[in-house]
């Protein structure tokens, strides 16, 4: 059953540096960053923290980007964004350097987890979404209009998984189904435009089935974290036709009566017609300063959507039935995380 309203967990209070962060099963964590997190990508070397609030873990002596001048690397770009990384895994209990971030490419390539974050890898690889067959590599996808969506799942009903020292899940015997907790395969994935059209949705959903997630509906649940909205995302008409050739829900005018697209309700879509159990976020980037949006403001910077699941008495987790405000969650935005990314709107 899909909520638009709310995404499924225990809420904590959203508070610097996330706009949403819920606890849908054990140990399990999924996050959506705000600018109050500073900017997450690389290759993207604009002004950060509109709000003027600090990221988590660091000092600010100045307004703006909050990411102080002496601690936290002054003015160079590439050692804000390192503490603007640590800073959200020091506030999820993830150890520093350990969340595996790709080079987005508006593709429809999933890869595995490799085992190895941002801090221990020179350069990420070029794909659209991440699978951890085990659930606990810490993965991030970076957006700022584009769709991130953040996946959990139950173990297949068939078997139970057992991981192998390469971290691949392993047919071992029968399993608890669907009806178990979400203590399967978790992923994540970019969804842009070209992305969506091109199927990065079900090439994600079919690789967790693969590393042993559920098939029966529900087993795999998705949260469409906040992006550009059907009202906001103008595109030419014949981009408009081909996108609703494709997938009709994409269908959108703009509230200035121009041709659009609604890359959320399309992948809320296409999620369903797998089985997917959707929790949409009704949040638009382009309206929402929280966030980032290359269409609002190109270059200032990427959020993330993240999703863990830490071992018994690692890191730290919301108070189970806890809640926030509605309405804190993250969509749209095209952008890789390590590498360079594309400007999609």
């Amino acid at each position: 059953m899909t909520d638009v309203r709310r995404p499924a967990g225990a809420l904590t209070a959203p508070a610097a540096p996330f706009l949403f962060r819920a606890h849908p099963g054990p140990g399990l964590e999924v996050a959506f960053t705000s600018v109050d997190a500073g900017n997450l990508a690389f290759h993207v070397s604009g002004v950060v923290g509109v709000s003027g609030t600090p990221a988590a873990g660091r000092t600010s002596s100045k307004g703006g980007d909050g990411a102080g001048d002496d601690a936290n690397g002054a003015g160079d770009p590439r050692e804000r964004v390192k503490a603007s990384r640590r800073g959200i895994e020091a506030a999820l209990g993830i150890p520093p350097g350990r969340t595996e971030y790709l080079t987005q490419v508006h593709s429809a390539r999933v890869v595995p987890a490799a085992g190895r974050g941002w801090g221990e890898s020179p350069a990420a690889e070029e794909a659209d979404a991440l699978v951890s067959p085990t659930g606990r590599d810490p993965l991030a996808i970076m957006v700022a209009d584009c769709l991130p969506v953040v996946f959990a799942s139950r173990r297949s009903v068939e078997a139970t998984a057992a991981v192998g020292r390469d971290g691949r899940a392993r047919v071992s015997g029968p399993g608890a189904g669907g009806t178990g907790p979400l203590t399967g395969p978790t992923a994540v994935a970019h969804a842009g435009r070209r992305g969506l059209l091109d199927g990065i949705l079900q090439n994600t959903v079919e690789r967790m089935r693969r590393e042993g997630s559920g098939h029966e509906p529900g087993d795999i649940q998705a949260w469409i974290g906040p992006a550009i909205c059907g009202r906001c995302y103008e595109v030419p008409e014949q981009m408009r036709r081909d996108g609703t050739a494709q997938i009709p829900a994409t269908h959108s005018t703009t509230t200035w009566g121009a041709p659009a697209l609604d890359l959320p309700a399309g992948a809320q879509a296409v999620l369903e017609s797998l089985g997917v159990t959707v929790h949409r976020s009704p949040v638009c980037t382009r309206e929402d300063s929280r966030l980032f949006s290359h269409r609002r403001d190109p270059g200032r910077g990427r959020f993330i959507g993240l999703v863990w699941r830490r071992e018994e008495g690692q890191g730290t987790s919301p108070r189970e039935g806890s809640e926030g405000s509605e309405g804190n969650e993250g969509n749209e935005g095209s952008q890789g995380s390590q590498g360079s990314q594309g400007s999609e709107g």
